[in-house]
């Protein structure tokens, strides 16, 4: 019998909250850190962004999926909402938690390399190819998870810190893979931005890519 307390919704949106904030804050500062250190070198400022992404996002999942299970994107929370695992109320305060403090992330991220807070992007990411990339990145980031959660759930932190370091190389997108994150991108006119008339096209990609993912899972592991 499980005498554990449940976690209050306080809590868990708060955990959210935070992870988004150093999320954001580390896809933003490291795509700064990088263009201002490569000299004009795109590969080597994607690198740079790709290792601190991959680890920043090992490091919060292990820290926080006990009190929310760390899901930092609304695409993944859609996908446990759809799975029963979180109720439609709940999942919506998980998504306004995530956009409020990744976007407070972003901005902080500004005021550490001493740039203007407020920013719109003017970085074109747009087209089918980048829409198909984000589908399929984040249909893999989705598979990533479920299918750890079956077999590894002490593997969820460094399969998906792993997919998506992998992914910003394998996608056509760079492999946003998260509609909150295309959100925040959009007030960032760095290297890791994307303008914001082309966020509804990877968002709209981004959801696509979960719920069939979702769907794969329930089938190929015979989940009802």
């Amino acid at each position: 019998m499980n005498d554990t307390p449940p976690i209050p919704l306080s809590r868990q949106l708060g955990a959210e909250a935070l992870g988004s904030f150093f999320l954001f804050a580390t896809v933003v500062g490291s795509g700064i850190m990088g263009e201002t250190l490569a000299d004009g070198n795109i590969a080597v400022a994607l690198l740079g962004n790709t290792i601190a992404t991959g680890a920043i996002l090992f490091v919060l999942i292990a820290a926080l999926a006990p009190v929310s299970g760390a899901h930092f994107n609304p695409a993944v929370t859609l996908v446990f909402a759809l799975r029963r695992e979180i109720a439609p109320a709940a999942a919506l305060a998980f998504v306004v938690a995530q956009l409020v403090g990744g976007l407070l992330g972003v901005w902080a991220a500004h005021l550490m390399f001493e740039a203007p807070v407020f920013q719109f992007s003017e970085n074109i990411r747009t087209g089918q190819g980048q829409w198909l990339g984000e589908g399929i990145a984040t249909f893999g980031l989705v598979f990533t998870i479920l299918g750890c959660l079956r077999s590894r759930p002490d593997w969820v932190a460094p399969a998906v810190g792993l997919y998506i370091t992998a992914g910003y190389w394998f996608t056509s997108s760079t492999s946003f893979a998260n509609p909150a994150i295309t959100v925040g991108r959009a007030f960032t006119n760095s290297f890791s931005g994307i303008a914001p008339d082309n966020v509804l096209g990877f968002i709209t990609a981004q959801f696509a890519g979960a719920v069939l993912a979702w769907l794969a899972c329930r089938w190929l592991f015979g989940e009802k």
